[in-house]
């Protein structure tokens, strides 16, 4: 087998040698292969495919405060970037660590970190070891906050897989955690969050929800 496969790229290579030219590889525009469905929408497209994703959304900081005391989760790890930004809108009783303390681990009740990008082909947040100042704030607590600017969006997974550079680690989360076993009974939270969140906002702009199509 060895001999027939050295025989057949000898004779493709023999082949090749005799061309004077080779023929160029086709010229695409870079958005040739994505869908029409994707264009114009933005972030409130992304919205749509998170929600569908399972990953809950929200457009303010206020906004995400309130769903922190909706779920009465008092106790969670916060990039510390990101907390003098965040700490005004979070309720009084509410208890940021900026270093995440493994010994508390199981105090946590979320955790929230940045996301660098993500994907509105798949709704689909994209970590990087470069953007989350803490791997275990990200997996660990039952409730993972990515915060990500709009701006910061790709339209397609061959969009985001091209621009991901050297980056050591990347994550790319649709929805959060969940898992079944051989009986069909689906378990949430088992290898990450239980429950996935985005804040999608610029917290370099002033509180307020903005044009989402912007």
């Amino acid at each position: 087998m060895a001999d027939d496969r050295k025989t057949i790229l000898d004779q493709l290579g023999a082949s090749l040698s005799q061309l004077t030219e080779r023929t160029p590889y086709p010229q695409f525009a870079a958005d040739a292969a994505t869908p029409d469905t994707l264009r114009g929408r933005g972030p409130v497209l992304f919205a749509e495919r998170l929600t569908k994703a399972n990953t809950v959304v929200v457009d303010t900081p206020q906004a995400l405060g309130d769903f922190l005391a909706r779920r009465d989760a008092k106790i969670g790890y916060c990039d510390p970037e990101l907390a003098s930004s965040l700490r005004p809108w979070l309720g009084a009783d509410v208890e940021l660590d900026l270093e995440f303390d493994r010994e508390r681990v199981n105090e946590y009740a979320f955790g929230i970190t940045r996301a660098t990008s993500g994907v509105i082909e798949t709704g689909s947040l994209i970590l990087t070891d470069r953007d989350t100042s803490n791997r275990l704030g990200a997996l660990a607590p039952w409730i993972h906050i990515a915060c990500l600017d709009p701006a910061a969006l790709h339209l397609t997974l061959a969009d985001a897989i091209t621009g991901l550079g050297d980056d050591p680690n990347v994550v790319f989360v649709t929805g959060h955690s969940q898992t079944a076993d051989v009986e069909g009974i689906l378990i949430q939270g088992v290898h990450g969050p239980g429950e996935q969140v985005c804040l999608l906002y610029d917290l370099a702009l002033p509180e307020g929800p903005g044009d989402p199509d912007q």
